[in-house]
């Protein structure tokens, strides 16, 4: 198999790529040490069987450079190939600004196509391609040269049956009119704005049992802190302080080094020094913050006067419209969505975009009453009022 390390290479089979209608990727990553990943391997195919259609890209070649990779990512004739795409996008949104367009991730259309919610690409080369992939250097570290042929064997087989996968993935949403549902989900992922991690806005990540304003304000300076140092020291958060640590802080509120020497769940190099510094005066800054900018947490569905009865019959339907379309309920709507419509909320997920054809549009019909539920055999019949 052929492993691409200079640019003048990797340039040549984009040039051959860019005559495809399509191109699957997929890529190899270590980011247990660090904030941000670290590439360490890209697996590009394009439809055929020669040597030259699939290949490895070594992103760790001394002297390579990707801009090739990235040119063919933003050639809109050729779509890219993604199954559960995101930290893949990640990593290219952060290292050059490059989010691959078109997109198709064979997760989410898997989604779309029925196959239930979140599939793995196993089950989708079992089930489609019907072959079976040998896991056992998934978790191999991917960043040690040279790659064995075990490693090899495994990262092309992630963009070779991925062709197989897409292409009857295409083909079914061409067949069931389901390509602008897929568009529609894929939204999130072509937008730079979803790998943006702001450490203002960390705090809302960490769990909490209450909502004091005080106390909210502290998470928030600790959380924003720990998100910062973190990116800027290229560290994994949870190598600053966990979570768990940072709401024992909140509650606890040390003053000086001495005190953060008796915290129970605080990692002793976080004790002293820069990251000590930065969690006293964290603290600090949350206890003077006045109560009109401290966080204000979501309380509104804790306020939500839900109709029981309407909400148990919103689940019936929905069961019986994903029955008959084929799609995962949760991807349809949440159990939040059905108690949101139920107390009267409209502004949700389910009842946007395709979501509102499949459910929305008798889930309001449903809650105007002009629209009934009966038991048809084993099946929920629609029966107008």
């Amino acid at each position: 198999m052929k492993i691409l390390k200079t640019t003048e290479e990797l340039a040549e089979f984009c040039t051959y790529a860019s005559d495809f209608e399509y191109v699957t990727v997929d890529t190899e990553f270590l980011r247990e040490r660090t904030y941000y990943s670290i590439l360490c391997l890209v697996q590009l195919a394009v439809a055929g069987d020669g040597e030259n259609d699939a290949v490895l890209l070594d992103p760790l070649a001394k002297g390579l450079s990707l801009a090739p990779l990235y040119e063919l990512f933003e050639n809109q004739a050729v779509v890219k190939v993604f199954h559960a795409a995101r930290q893949d996008l990640e990593i290219f949104q952060i290292d050059a600004g490059v989010l691959p367009k078109p997109l198709f991730d064979t997760q989410v259309a898997a989604m779309v196509c029925g196959f239930g919610e979140q599939v793995g690409y196993e089950t989708l080369v079992r089930k489609i391609a019907k072959e079976q992939i040998d896991k056992s250097s998934r978790f191999t570290d991917w960043s040690r040269r040279p790659l064995t042929d075990a490693q090899q064997t495994y990262a092309l087989a992630d963009v070779t049956h991925l062709r197989t996968v897409y292409e009857f993935l295409r083909d079914q949403l061409r067949k069931t009119g389901r390509e602008k549902w897929l568009r529609e989900e894929l939204q999130i992922l072509g937008d730079p704005e979803t790998y943006i991690v702001r450490p203002e806005n960390a705090w809302k990540r960490v769990k909490t049992r209450t909502n004091s304003g005080k106390f909210l304000a502290i998470v928030r300076e600790l959380a924003k802190f720990r998100e910062t140092h973190a990116q800027t020291n290229n560290v994994p958060r949870n190598r600053v302080f966990k979570d768990d640590a940072l709401v024992e802080l909140a509650s606890t509120k040390p003053k000086t080094e001495q005190d953060l020497g008796r915290s129970r769940l605080l990692l002793r190099e976080a004790r002293k020094g820069v990251i000590a510094e930065g969690i006293l005066n964290a603290i600090k800054v949350g206890l003077e913050c006045p109560p009109e900018d401290a966080p204000k947490p979501d309380v509104s569905r804790d306020k939500l006067q839900v109709n029981p009865a309407l909400a148990d019959l919103l689940r019936v339907l929905l069961k019986a419209k994903t029955e008959q379309t084929g799609v995962a309920q949760k991807l349809v709507a949440t159990s939040a969505d059905l108690d949101g419509i139920a107390a009267g909320q409209r502004d949700v997920k389910a009842l946007k975009g395709w979501r509102n054809e499949v459910f929305g549009q008798d889930a309001m019909r449903l809650c105007r009453g002009e629209i009934a539920l009966s038991a048809h055999g084993s099946a929920v019949k629609i029966v107008e009022v």
